[in-house]
């Protein structure tokens, strides 16, 4: 035995008094090396209170080690710890840990915030975004992995982003969060028209790859979403500033499908084919969306919304393959965009 009861009780009972998060197997396995080879020796109480394990937990790993990755880890009576075995190296099977990388969200958060900090431009964040890239680099490493690797064997291809001025999102963000009344240019993309508005804006919001700013609209006296590409002009005004409780923002702008909501919530029945379905299930659209599959394999998808035009164009995506049950008016619109579709791409006699 590597150490008698008396020790074997009081590590655990010290383990027991400090619980740190919860890691996978391999991440364990890669703690545990880098203890040993950073600490020469280490005692099985250390072990305990590290990892956040049982001792039995622990004996576990350190026999997988052993036994299924070579690795020379060895008892040391005198010291009463673990360590690795002296002068192993070239004997023997190769002492090789597996791979330890990131869970698929995980990836993709730190490869889109380093994409994100490669687009700064050269400013006044210059030094502090340095020192983000550099840890940002080093995450990107973990295991045995090279930053280049990384990079070319994956990515991350933002689709459908529209340029802003760094300027106007500059001005924007600090109203934002300073808690100021905006002065906006706004152009309407619709109706190809720019109007001027007061504004007190509320939060900023990133949604498919675009930045949007929901605001009290004085103009209007109500919630509204405004696209920060179609800016033309802003300035910080003096005034008192609307604050909307966030329970509201909520309501108004987060209660239906998409970035352009409003209080009318009408909810959507969707009916996808069997082959489709095979997607759409993996899909959240929305997260009071449900979802019922139907004798044959067609899956009903009901998703709560406040534009019809939004909902259409994403409906259409998956054309032929979705029929939109109700309401009527979202069924008519998908339609008209369907029917103008096939008039615009239909061959055409010489």
């Amino acid at each position: 035995m590597d150490m008698g009861a008396q020790a074997l009780a009081v590590a655990e009972l010290t383990a027991a008094r400090r619980k740190p998060r919860a890691m996978d197997r391999t991440e364990r396995f890669y703690k545990i090396d880098h203890m040993l080879q950073s600490r020469g020796r280490v005692k099985v109480r250390e072990f305990l209170d590290e990892l956040g394990v049982s001792l039995a937990t622990f004996k576990r790993d350190l026999e997988y080690m052993r036994s299924r990755l070579n690795a020379p880890i060895v008892w040391d009576r005198d010291g009463e710890a673990y360590r690795f075995e002296e002068g192993r190296a070239g004997k023997g099977p190769k002492y090789e840990l597996p791979g330890l990388w990131f869970s698929p969200s995980e990836a993709l958060a730190i490869l889109t915030l380093e994409h994100l900090v490669e687009g700064l431009e050269p400013g006044l964040l210059g030094a502090h975004v340095r020192p983000l890239k550099a840890r940002l680099a080093a995450l990107l490493t973990a295991g045995e992995h090279s930053l280049d690797e990384v990079r070319r064997r994956i990515r991350v291809i933002p689709f459908g982003a529209r340029h802003h001025q760094p300027k106007h999102f500059e001005v924007v963000a600090t109203a934002v969060l300073g808690r100021q009344r905006l002065k906006l240019t706004y152009w309407n993309r619709t109706r190809d028209e720019t109007t001027t508005r007061e504004l007190s804006p509320q939060r900023l919001v990133h949604y498919r790859g675009n930045w949007y700013l929901d605001a009290w609209d004085h103009l209007r006296e109500d919630l509204r979403t405004f696209a920060v590409d179609a800016v033309r002009g802003v300035e910080i005004v003096p005034g008192r500033v609307k604050d909307v409780p966030e329970a509201e923002l909520d309501v108004v702008l987060a209660s239906g499908y998409g970035i352009f909501s409003g209080k009318k919530v009408q909810w959507a029945t969707l009916r996808f084919t069997p082959q489709r379905a095979r997607y759409v299930a993996l899909e959240e659209w929305h997260p009071k969306q449900r979802l019922r599959t139907e004798k044959g394999g067609s899956l009903v998808l009901e998703v709560p919304f406040s534009s019809e035009k939004e909902l259409a164009m994403d409906v259409l995506k998956h054309a032929p393959d979705v029929e939109v049950v109700k309401p009527p008016a979202l069924r008519e619109e998908v339609a008209r965009r369907a029917v103008e579709m096939a008039r615009r791409n239909s061959s055409k006699a010489d």
